[in-house]
């Protein structure tokens, strides 16, 4: 597996692991619908939490946050809304960005809630 793709990965386990230990259920993992796909589906009260997972090795290039673009961010709303529609769920929706940076052996992680909420 490449490079990027293991870091990938982990930082996707990284982002469950603080998610469960911050209180929230994990209900869907890499969820797919169309050209979406939305990493962690969480729940924390009457909150349905969407979470894009960005891992960087460094922020040479940006913060791992910059990484989202509206493209994908309307793919993961369609995908979202989708989702929502086949369980017939009535909650809140909330769309976060965990970044995740590695720091030499450490990981920095960082839980943007609302990230989306200026589009």
């Amino acid at each position: 597996m490449a490079k990027h793709n293991e870091l990938g990965k982990k930082g996707e386990q990284l982002a469950v692991d603080f998610l469960l230990k911050n209180n929230y259920t994990i209900v869907e993992r890499n969820y797919r619908f169309d050209k979406a796909e939305v990493d962690i589906i969480a729940q924390q009260k009457d909150i349905l939490a969407i979470i894009e997972v960005k891992t960087r090795s460094t922020v040479d290039f940006g913060n791992p946050q910059d990484f989202v673009k509206p493209k994908q961010i309307q793919r993961l709303v369609k995908a979202v809304d989708e989702y929502v529609t086949v369980n017939d769920l009535d909650v809140e929706i909330r769309f976060d960005i965990i970044a995740i940076v590695k720091q030499g052996k450490d990981y920095n992680i960082e839980h943007l809630e609302n990230a989306f909420y200026h589009f």
